[in-house]
């Protein structure tokens, strides 16, 4: 009798080295021309549902967001337009959304990282710092101008400053609908409720009035 050991062996072995591939891909592919997000319904596992097809209109293909220049007058001197499932409905399910960011002279998009999506972005305008820190702790950066794009790996804290003289402008695009944003700032020192100043003395190294100070500059 063939004996059928091998044969399953090899059986497992594919199945394991499938699985990777599913578990590090982007947003699941749809399985439908489109599906325009139902915005006054639950959020689902993946996406929103869809809205009726009866109810679908062109309306809901397009975008008019980017059209305007964003308000900069803040702490950070920054401000970003999102075209992410929430703003633009007929993203829902597609894995891609974008951002329009502006930045004042000397602005800053601050540390952040994006749990759901690898970024790329293109330079419309100015002159930008860009860096983004692995998970090995190394530190990539370029000052890139006009035209020029760059690439981060998803998850990984990054940021965009200004080191121009003028205003800046940076188109932003992620494969997934709703990317999310972890704002490393505001995340550590604004959270509702607080992270425990013990934890914030001890991880930073520092005493409970330094964190005070920073706290109040967001307002927590």
């Amino acid at each position: 009798m063939i004996s059928l050991a091998p044969f399953h062996f090899l059986c497992s072995l594919t199945v394991l080295l499938l699985l990777p591939l599913h578990v590090s891909s982007s947003d699941p592919d749809p399985l439908q021309d489109f599906c325009v997000a139902d915005l006054k319904a639950p959020i689902s596992v993946n996406g929103f549902p869809c809205k009726p097809a009866a109810a679908v209109t062109s309306d809901d293909f397009f975008f008019d967001g980017f059209t305007k220049e964003g308000n900069t007058t803040n702490i950070f001197g920054w401000s970003v337009t999102p075209a992410n499932v929430l703003a633009f409905p007929g993203l829902n399910t597609l894995g891609i959304s974008m951002n329009r960011v502006d930045f004042a002279p000397g602005g800053l998009n601050p540390p952040h990282s994006h749990p759901r999506a690898t970024e790329t972005g293109v330079v419309i305008k100015g002159k930008l710092l860009v860096g983004f820190v692995t998970t090995s702790n190394v530190f990539y950066s370029k000052v890139m101008t006009a035209g020029q794009m760059f690439v981060v790996p998803r998850g990984l804290v990054h940021f965009q400053l200004n080191v121009g003289e003028g205003k800046a402008l940076l188109f932003t695009a992620f494969n997934s609908h709703l990317p999310g944003s972890a704002v490393v700032p505001t995340t550590l020192f604004a959270s509702s409720p607080s992270i425990p100043v013990e934890v914030l003395t001890k991880a930073f190294q520092v005493d409970k009035a330094t964190i005070d100070i920073i706290k109040s500059k967001f307002g927590s």
